[in-house]
């Protein structure tokens, strides 16, 4: 009875952070003024994000949450995809997949697109499939890996939306494995940036293949198109795309003194404005920012109420050290948040996910971070259960007669 009551007034509940905010007040203690908007770095990207790959940390966003064509930027969740696969043990590098007539009529030579030139009805191993694809981006290589391990792309690009799903990309749908234009496929910049940290942070033994400065194949050699490998400025991935419908875009990283940032921007005009813009973003990154520490690893960020437990809370914590990116020289107000599903019922394990500690500059969320259980607590004794089940209703009864109000 006490456990479906307490299932059906679950609700999302906000914590304080008070660790955090001594935290941010050392980490502020040296610091400025908070920066005027337009002294901001500015962008001739439509859509634009700039992230630090260890933290997540936003340092700088334009429109990232809105929807848009991503072009052959699709190609990241292609290979993300086949990269899991390969994970689960369904497939191997050395497997063999036939081009099939689709496939080279659509994606290869006679498409006019870009293309690896694999030669109809040809065998290729997955592993000179998926330089195709992140070499040079052949359309050809996505359809014959699409149609190896799905039967047919339609239902691969819904194995990468359910996929997609899976590793926290909410919005983004996938109805190809090209990134060819279609209407029902979109994605949005921020999760372009989740999906390519995702790769970096998931598969080392296949990341390798973003840096490569060129591939061949049936003769046909092509360099890797992404202008950002040839600017000195450690990058080393990962992805272009151009449509006449989505511009032209780029997914990028780079590392300088132990520091990986992420860029990804879309909608440009010009080859020439995607590499110019994506370049100063990671510069101004790298220029304008430092890591500092908000919490150790394991050290509590907040206590939670537990719901009918041996004790009435539980700290959270995080398995890994909680770092920041910020402004060098500029003080910014920070806010942090404990958000969880709550009230949490007992028994709690120790390791167990509860919840996400979201940090605000200003009302945007710049970090976020899962948090669990750094304790176990069992269950309370029957006394204990029920006084926790009676403040539980009363403190409904009471929110029900202030949203009546």
């Amino acid at each position: 009875m006490l456990a479906s009551w307490l299932s059906m007034h679950s609700k999302r509940v906000v914590a304080p952070v008070m660790v955090l905010a001594a935290s941010l007040l050392v980490v502020g203690s040296s610091l400025a003024q908070v920066p005027k908007k337009d002294d901001g770095f500015q962008t001739q990207a439509p859509y634009a994000i700039l992230i630090d790959a260890e933290s997540g940390t936003v340092l700088f966003e334009k429109s990232a949450d809105q929807l848009n064509p991503p072009a052959s930027l699709a190609k990241l969740m292609t290979a993300e995809l086949v990269f899991h696969t390969i994970r689960e043990g369904k497939l191997k590098l050395d497997d063999e997949f036939v081009v099939s007539e689709n496939a080279w009529r659509r994606g290869g030579a006679p498409s006019g697109g870009s293309a690896m030139f694999a030669a109809i009805h040809s065998r290729v191993r997955v592993d000179d499939l998926l330089k195709g694809v992140i070499v040079q981006s052949g359309n050809d290589a996505c359809i014959t890996l699409a149609e190896g391990i799905a039967g047919n792309e339609f239902a691969f690009a819904d194995q990468m939306t359910q996929r997609a799903r899976q590793i926290g990309l909410l919005r983004s749908t996938f109805t190809n494995s090209t990134g060819l234009h279609d209407a029902g496929l979109n994605v949005t910049v921020r999760e372009l940036a989740i999906l390519a940290r995702h790769i970096i942070r998931t598969y080392p033994e296949f990341y390798g293949y973003y840096k490569e400065p060129e591939f061949t194949w049936n003769r046909i050699r092509q360099t890797n198109r992404n202008p950002l490998l040839t600017m000195n400025i450690g990058a080393d991935g990962l992805k272009t795309g151009f449509t006449k419908e989505a511009g032209y875009g780029l997914v990028g990283s780079a590392v300088q003194n132990n520091l990986r940032l992420i860029v990804v921007v879309n909608g440009l005009k010009t080859a020439k404005d995607r590499a110019d813009e994506a370049r100063k973003l990671l510069e101004w990154g790298f220029r304008g920012f430092e890591t500092r520490p908000l919490f150790a690893e394991g050290q509590t960020v907040a206590d939670i109420k537990v719901f009918g437990g041996e004790k009435g809370k539980v700290p959270l914590a995080s398995h890994r050290p909680i770092n920041l990116l910020v402004p060098r020289g500029v003080n910014e107000r920070i806010m942090a948040r404990v958000v969880y599903n709550g009230p949490v019922k007992a028994p709690v394990q120790q390791g167990q996910p509860i919840g996400n500690l979201r940090v605000y500059r200003a009302d945007k969320v710049i970090l976020e971070t899962p948090l669990e259980a750094a304790e176990s607590v069992g269950v309370g004794s029957l006394p204990q259960r029920a006084f926790d089940a009676a403040s539980e209703l009363m403190i409904g009864v009471f929110r029900a007669g202030v949203e009546r109000l």
